[in-house]
């Protein structure tokens, strides 16, 4: 079965980098194993060198919140900097935060955090990038070289997933220089469309920055959009909702003054420039659509969407629906990260009612919406016939006997292809070059061992890519269809 190649719609390559360095404890199932874990990982790197993990699920702590005292007594008194499965969090140990100069509270141009406890002494969580980063700028950094072998190595994997095409979400700093030169090296196995992040506390002058630096491209990968954030994330607490979480977070948005963000998009958006904005929460998501629904008449179309969108109220499906906004969402952040019994994390912390206003595809598409889907790697496994699988289940694939989190949101086998094909080219402004297999369009394209429409799902996630082909050249053959 051939189909219009698969591209995901949010991904972060060199971000996942520096995120993915260490040990891997997603899917950890208590504290005791992310202690084992951590443990063998302490083992194996120099005595002198950082102990390193990521994918920690927050849901390992139970009732009790997030402490350095969980595993300082592992390392072994040396520095350790754990990343929280969301991208969003981190957990540092006490010997990290000394070397940062970390002893107390710290004050950010947006809503970040260095978590005290009642003392005043912090807990060793940080909150936000711009938090997390007063201890990733003292640890030691790789080489280009080591950067770039990586990056090849998860690029080439992208392709041979099935993947033609992927939106990337982030810039950061030697972000270019990596894909020209593993470009220069052999080339991109698949095309990017990048989108570097605009952040509180910039201006015109820093905004223009940004916009100048659309357009700029290799063969394969084009800066095409900008990136925002209205807030951060549930499972930490800064998510931002029209009413406080459990334990009273989740109430202010990321962007301090919120009316800068308006202004953020009419600057971009002015200038022809479709923006993706994360937002979570129902307050931040409606944030989102005030701002792109009071942008003055005439201003240039572009494809303006946002990204996750984890809870909203009816009200705000109505709104999508009305405005033409575009939704993009990752299925695997419902099935890999929450319950259907509401005992996990982000369920707890929502509560009942807005626990089950989450991840709304089916009404989404059912209103009318575009709705591209994606993986938001390294948060949650890039493979993407797994999360088709998982869009129509509503629980992990291959996992039978779990229940299904709120199955009335399940996509079709159409609409889960679809996210991945036609309304992924929709969701980047591209419907007229790529999405379909029409002659003129893109000759990208993905063949599956199967038939995408009909397996059954948990069979659709054991599926084989047969072959990727990116502008007419064939990036990936398995060497074998063998199942």
């Amino acid at each position: 079965m051939l189909t219009p190649g698969l591209v995901d719609c949010n991904v972060h390559p060199v971000f996942g980098l520096d995120m993915t360095r260490g040990c891997d404890l997603s899917g950890a199932r208590d504290l005791a194993e992310v202690r084992a874990r951590l443990r063998c990982e302490a083992e194996v790197v120099g005595p002198d060198d950082w102990v390193r993990g990521w994918g920690l699920d927050p849901n390992v702590f139970g009732s009790a919140a997030a402490h350095r005292e969980s595993f300082d007594d592992v390392v072994a008194g040396r520095p350790c900097l754990l990343r929280l499965f969301d991208g969003h969090s981190a957990l540092a140990s006490s010997r990290a935060l000394e070397l940062a100069g970390v002893s107390g509270a710290r004050t950010f141009d947006q809503a970040a955090e260095v978590v005290c406890d009642e003392r005043g002494l912090p807990t060793g969580l940080l909150l936000e990038e711009a938090a997390v980063g007063l201890v990733t700028k003292v640890m030691p950094a790789e080489s280009f070289a080591e950067r770039k072998e990586r990056l090849a190595s998860l690029l080439s994997r992208f392709s041979r997933a099935g993947l033609t095409a992927a939106h990337v979400m982030d810039l950061s700093e030697g972000s270019l220089e990596l894909y020209r030169a593993v470009e220069d090296d052999g080339g991109l196995p698949l095309r990017l469309r990048i989108s570097p992040w605009c952040m509180p506390g910039t201006g015109e002058e820093e905004w223009g920055r940004l916009a100048d630096l659309i357009h700029t491209c290799g063969q394969r990968w084009a800066v095409s959009g900008i990136k925002l954030f209205v807030d951060g994330t549930v499972d930490n607490g800064t998510a931002w909702l029209d009413e406080p979480d459990a334990y009273g977070q989740s109430t202010a948005p990321f962007w301090p003054r919120p009316a800068e963000y308006a202004d953020a998009v009419k600057f971009f958006a002015g200038r022809g420039i479709p923006t993706a904005t994360h937002a979570i929460g129902d307050a931040g998501v409606a944030a989102v659509l005030d701002a792109l629904e009071a942008l003055p008449p005439g201003t240039p179309g572009a494809a303006h969407r946002i990204e996750h969108i984890e809870t909203v109220p009816d009200a705000l499906i109505e709104r999508f629906s009305r405005s033409g906004v575009i939704a993009s969402m990752q299925p695997t952040h419902c099935t890999h990260y929450s319950r259907a019994d509401h005992t996990d994390n982000w369920s707890t912390r929502l509560g009942t009612e807005r626990a089950n206003h989450g991840w709304r595809c089916a009404d989404l598409r059912a209103a009318g919406v575009t709705l591209g889907l994606g993986s938001d790697w390294p948060i949650a496994p890039f493979e993407p016939l797994p999360i088709m699988a998982d869009a129509q289940l509503r629980r992990r694939a291959g996992h039978r006997g779990e229940q299904p989190i709120l199955p009335g949101q399940a996509l079709t086998a159409l609409q889960a292809l679809e996210g991945y094909t036609s309304h992924a080219a929709r969701t980047a402004g591209e419907w007229a070059t790529s999405g379909s297999i029409t002659v003129g369009k893109r000759a990208d394209f993905t063949v599956f061992d199967l038939d995408p429409l009909t397996a059954a799902p948990d069979v659709l996630a054991e599926g084989n890519v047969l072959a990727t082909i990116v502008d007419g050249q064939t990036q990936h053959v398995a060497l074998s269809a063998s199942r």
